[in-house]
């Protein structure tokens, strides 16, 4: 199964920019377009500091694409 998320849309409605959002999550600008592409699954680690970031549970910002 594939993991999908929220990142971009989310990052997007805040305003704020790849590098932006890489340095508060202190992380690569990379990293986040990674994510974004889906092209990366993040630790669980990364995964609970963007949810702290966006105020939103990771259930909510990650899913599991049905099959």
């Amino acid at each position: 199964m594939k993991v999908i998320n929220r990142v971009k849309a989310l990052r997007e409605e805040k305003g704020i920019a790849q590098n932006d959002l890489a340095s508060i999550l202190e992380v690569s600008r990379q990293t986040i377009h990674a994510i974004e592409k889906g092209k990366y699954n993040p630790s669980l680690e990364l995964s609970l500091k963007i949810a702290k970031y966006f105020e939103l549970t990771v259930e909510e910002i990650f899913q599991l694409e049905e099959e």
